[in-house]
C-alpha cells in the first residue's frame, strides 16, 4: 500500500508546476475575494481601464536560497519541502523532499510559457543538470485567459480556468490562475493547480479514483541553505579499519558540490583523506552508472603514505563519494591522466569499488 501511494505522489510531482522561487505574493484582505473588487490585491483591475496584460514570469519569480513549504493533505507523501540547487539565466532547478523521496526537475521560464524540460526520481545528491531535457511539458502558456488550452506530450490537456480565483492557503488568501489537467492515460484523473502573482504554485489537487489529494503552501522562508547529512570515511593503520563520520553539510543555490565537499573533508578530519593543497577538479555521475573524480597531483605529492595506507586512503574517497552518489564504482584520476603513484597504477577504465562493510561511526 505504501508504495502504491508513494506511486500517486510521483504522479503528482511530476505534473505539478512547482514554485521556485518565492516573493510578496499579495493576499486578498477583501471580502474573500468573491466580491469582484480586486482594487490593489493583484487582481485585473476595474471596467474603467484597459485590461491588463499578465505575463507567465510574474507567476514563476526565480530566486535563489528559498525554501518552501508544501502540507499535504490525503496521502502521506503529499506534504513536500522544496529548495533551489541551481539557478542559471531564465532555468532553474529545484529539489523536492516529501519524506519519502528526493527529486529533481529544471524548469524555463520563457517570454509566452513555463516548461518543465527534466525531472529525475530517487536523486540524493547534487548535481547540476540544468541543460538536461527529458521533457517538454508546458506548464503555463499565454495568453493568460480563461479557456486558454494546449496539449501535452501524452495527449493530456491543459486549460487555464480561471484567472482571478480565491484561493485560501496557511500564509492566507490569494488571487490565483487556475490550471486544470485531463490526463490521457487515465480517464476521470485530474489534477488543478494554482498560481498566485509573484509566488508561484500555492496549491495542487490530484483526482483519481475517488481519491483526493492536495499540496497547499504553509510556509516559505527566504535565505535558506539545503542541509544534507552525508558520512565522511577515515582510515586508521592502526587498527586497519575505516570510520565514518556524518557530517550536516550545507549549499547555498549554485554552489559547487565538489568544492564543498573538498572543503568539509578537509574540516577537522580525524586523519587525512585530501591533503592540504588537493583540489578535486571534477566529479560527476557518468551515464554508465559510475562516479568520474579527477583530483589534483598533490593528493600524490602531499600525501606521505605506504602501499597499505595508500590503499586504505583510496578507499575512504570510494566509500565517501560513492555512498553520497548512490553508486558502487567509482573511476578516479590524477589532473585529467591515469592515477598513478610510486605505490599504485589504475589501468585505463580500473575503477575502485565502495565496500563499508565493518565501517565503525566515530564517537
Amino acid at each position: 500500500m505504501k508504495n502504491s501511494k508513494l506511486f500517486i505522489v510521483f504522479l503528482v510531482l511530476a505534473m505539478i508546476f512547482v514554485a521556485a522561487a518565492c516573493g510578496n505574493g499579495q493576499t486578498d484582505n477583501g471580502d474573500n475575494g468573491d466580491n469582484g473588487d480586486n482594487g490593489d490585491n493583484g487582481g485585473n483591475g476595474d471596467g474603467d481601464n484597459e485590461p491588463i496584460v499578465l505575463n507567465v514570469e510574474d507567476y514563476y519569480p526565480l530566486r535563489e536560497n528559498v525554501h518552501y513549504v508544501y502540507e499535504g493533505m490525503g496521502n502521506e507523501f503529499a506534504s513536500y519541502d522544496l529548495y533551489i540547487d541551481y539557478l542559471e539565466g531564465n532555468k532553474v532547478q529545484s529539489r523536492i523532499n516529501n519524506g519519502g523521496s528526493e527529486t529533481i526537475q529544471v524548469i524555463e521560464v520563457g517570454d509566452d510559457k513555463i516548461t518543465k524540460l527534466y525531472f529525475e526520481g530517487e536523486v540524493y545528491y547534487r548535481e547540476n543538470k540544468i541543460n538536461k531535457v527529458n521533457r517538454n511539458e508546458v506548464l503555463l502558456a499565454e495568453p493568460i485567459e480563461v479557456g486558454n488550452s494546449w496539449t501535452l506530450e501524452d495527449g493530456s490537456v491543459r486549460t487555464i480556468t480561471s484567472i482571478d480565483v480565491s484561493v485560501t492557503t496557511p500564509m492566507g488568501v490569494y488571487k490565483a490562475i487556475e490550471v486544470s489537467t485531463e490526463f490521457a492515460q487515465v480517464e476521470g484523473q485530474t489534477s488543478t493547480d494554482y498560481y498566485a502573482k509573484d509566488l508561484g504554485l500555492i496549491k495542487s489537487v490530484f483526482k483519481t479514483e475517488g481519491e483526493e489529494i492536495t499540496s497547499t503552501l504553509k510556509n516559505m522562508y527566504e535565505d535558506v541553505k539545503l542541509t544534507q547529512h552525508i558520512m565522511f570515511f577515515y582510515p586508521s593503520l592502526d587498527d586497519e579499519t575505516y570510520y565514518y563520520q556524518t557530517k550536516p553539510v550545507e549549499f547555498e543555490t549554485n554552489d559547487i558540490t565538489r568544492k564543498v565537499l573538498e572543503k568539509e573533508y578537509k574540516n577537522e578530519s580525524p586523519s587525512t583523506v585530501l591533503t592540504e593543497n588537493t583540489e578535486i577538479n571534477w566529479l560527476y555521475l557518468n551515464n554508465d552508472g559510475m562516479v568520474y573524480i579527477d583530483v589534483s597531483g598533490d593528493f600524490v605529492t602531499e600525501m606521505n603514505a605506504g602501499a597499505a595506507y595508500e590503499s586504505m586512503i583510496l578507499q575512504a574517497l570510494a566509500n565517501t563519494i560513492g555512498n553520497y552518489y548512490g553508486v558502487e564504482r567509482i573511476l578516479l584520476t590524477l589532473d585529467g591522466d591515469l592515477y598513478e603513484s610510486g605505490h599504485i597504477l589504475l589501468q585505463q577504465g580500473e575503477y575502485l569499488t565502495v565496500n563499508m562493510e565493518d565501517a565503525e561511526e566515530l564517537e
